[in-house]
C-alpha cells in the first residue's frame, strides 16, 4: 500500500469520526431543544446547532491535541466551559432556573466528540445515547426518587458495599481444611444471591398490588418463596374464599425457584445445565400447570394485596449469615464426601434443603468442578429442592386452611416424585 493510499484511508476514517462527533452532539441537542421547544428564538442557551457544533469542536480538539499541541484539548474545553458559564449566569436572573444539568450536558457533548475521534466510536456513541436518555427522563427519574423509601436506599448502598467494595478485596485462592474454601468465590456467590433477591423485591415493588397474586408469586420465587408461602397460608385463614388463588400463587412461587437454580448453575458451572435441565424443568412445569389449572377454575376471585416479603430488600446481616452457611456446607460436603461418598452428599443436600436451596446449590455447583461427580451433584440439588418444597407444603397445610393445604400438597408431591425419578434415572 503506497503512502498516498494510506493517507487517504486515514483521512477518510478521521472524516467519519468527525461526522460521528457532530451527530452525537446533534442527538443531545435534539433532546435539549425538544425540552425548550416552547421558548422563543434566542431564549435557548444551547439547542440542536450549538450541541452539534460543540460535539464537532470536541473532535477537532482531539485532533489538534494529537497533531499540534497537547494543550489544545484542555484550552478549548475551558473555553467552552467559560462561554457556557457566562451564558447561564446571564440567563439565570430572568429564568430563575438554577439547574446546571444543561451546562453539564454541553460539556459532556464536547467530551463525547473527543472520545469519538481519539478513543472509540462505540464508547462515545454509548455514552451519548445514555446521556440523552437520562436527560429525557427527568420526570420519571424524579418520580422514582420520590417513591424510593429510606430502607430501600439503604439496601442499594449495602449491595454496592458487598459487591464493588468488599468483593475485590478478598483473596481468590483455595484456603482452609482440604483447600475447600475460596473466600472470593464464596463472597461472589453471596453477591449473586443478594442481587437476585434485590431485583426480585423491586420487581414486586414496581408492579404494585393491583397486579394481584399472579405477579407477586412469579417474582417472589426470585426472592423468598418461603416467606410468600407463610404469608399466603396465614391469609387463607382470614379470607377462605381466596384459598384457590393463594394456592396457585404458592405453586407459582415454588416453581419459580427452579429457574433460579438453573441460573446459579449457569454462572458457577455451565456443564451442570444439561443433566439438570430435565428434572428441574419437569418439577417447575408440573407446579406451573397445577397452578394454571387452579387459577383458571377460580379466576373470578378478587385480588389481594401483595405480601410484604421483606421490610428491607437486602439485610447485610443476612448476607453474612448466608456466607457462613455456604462455607459450612462446603466444608461438610468435602468431609462427608470423603467419609461416606455420594451418600454423604445426599445427606448434606437433604438437611440443607430444609433451610435454603440456594446455598446448597451454589456449594454443590462449585464442588462439581473436581471433587464430586456431576450426576451426584444433580441428584443432590434435586433432593435439596424437593425437601425444601416439602417443608413449604407442610407450612401451607399446617398454617393455612385445609383447602389450601390439599391444593398445594398434591402438586408438590407429584413434582417431587417426578424430579427425583428423572434425576435418579440420569
Amino acid at each position: 500500500m503506497d503512502e498516498v493510499t494510506q493517507q487517504f484511508i486515514v483521512g477518510n476514517e478521521m472524516a467519519i469520526r468527525l461526522a460521528v462527533a457532530l451527530l452525537l452532539g446533534a442527538l443531545i441537542g435534539i433532546e435539549r431543544g425538544w425540552v425548550a421547544r416552547r421558548r422563543e428564538a434566542g431564549e435557548r442557551i444551547a439547542g440542536v446547532r450549538t450541541h452539534a457544533l460543540v460535539g464537532l469542536l470536541g473532535g477537532i480538539a482531539a485532533l489538534l491535541a494529537d497533531a499540534v499541541t497537547e494543550w489544545a484539548f484542555p484550552l478549548l474545553f475551558l473555553a467552552v466551559a467559560g462561554s457556557a458559564l457566562a451564558a447561564y449566569r446571564a440567563r439565570m436572573p430572568l429564568s430563575q432556573d438554577y439547574s446546571i444539568t444543561g451546562l453539564v450536558g454541553l460539556l459532556l457533548t464536547f467530551c463525547f466528540g473527543a472520545i469519538a475521534v481519539a478513543v472509540d466510536l462505540a464508547l462515545a456513541t454509548t455514552c451519548a445515547v445514555i446521556t440523552a436518555v437520562i436527560l429525557d427522563n427527568k420526570r420519571e427519574i424524579h418520580g422514582l426518587l420520590n417513591q424510593l423509601q429510606a430502607h430501600e436506599m439503604d439496601a442499594g448502598l449495602k449491595l454496592l458495599l458487598i459487591s464493588v467494595v468488599m468483593l475485590p478485596l478478598l483473596p481468590d485462592r483455595a484456603m482452609g481444611p482440604g483447600a475447600a474454601l475460596n473466600p472470593y468465590e464464596i463472597w461472589w456467590m453471596v453477591v449473586l444471591v443478594a442481587a437476585i433477591s434485590f431485583v426480585g423485591y423491586f420487581a414486586i415493588r414496581v408492579g404494585g398490588p393491583e397486579r394481584g397474586i399472579l405477579f407477586t408469586s412469579l417474582f417472589a420465587g426470585l426472592s423468598s418463596s418461603t416467606a410468600l408461602t407463610l404469608h399466603f397460608a396465614r391469609l387463607s385463614r382470614q379470607h377462605q374464599e381466596f384459598s384457590p388463588l393463594l394456592a396457585a400463587g404458592i405453586l407459582i412461587a415454588c416453581g419459580t425457584m427452579f429457574p433460579r437454580i438453573l441460573l446459579y448453575c449457569l454462572v458457577i458451572n455451565p456443564a451442570l445445565l444439561a443433566p439438570l435441565a430435565l428434572p428441574v424443568t419437569a418439577m417447575a412445569m408440573l407446579l406451573y400447570v397445577a397452578a394454571l389449572l387452579i387459577w383458571r377454575s377460580h379466576r373470578r376471585a378478587a385480588k389481594v394485596d401483595r405480601p410484604e416479603l421483606n421490610q428491607n430488600p437486602l439485610e447485610l446481616r443476612m448476607a453474612l449469615l448466608f456466607g457462613v452457611l455456604l462455607a459450612v456446607i462446603m466444608l461438610l460436603g468435602h468431609w462427608l464426601q470423603d467419609w461416606l461418598g455420594d451418600a454423604g452428599v445426599y445427606l448434606l443436600a437433604a438437611t440443607s434443603g430444609m433451610a435454603d436451596v440456594g446455598a446448597v446449590t451454589l456449594s454443590l455447583a462449585r464442588l462439581s468442578h473436581g471433587t464430586i461427580a456431576p450426576d451426584t451433584v444433580v441428584l443432590g440439588i434435586v433432593i435439596a429442592a424437593a425437601v425444601n418444597n416439602v417443608i413449604k407444603a407442610g407450612m401451607a397445610a399446617t398454617v393455612g386452611n385445609p383447602g389450601l393445604g390439599r391444593r398445594v400438597a398434591v402438586p408438590m408431591a407429584v413434582s417431587l416424585l417426578a424430579g427425583l425419578g428423572l434425576a435418579w434415572g440420569l
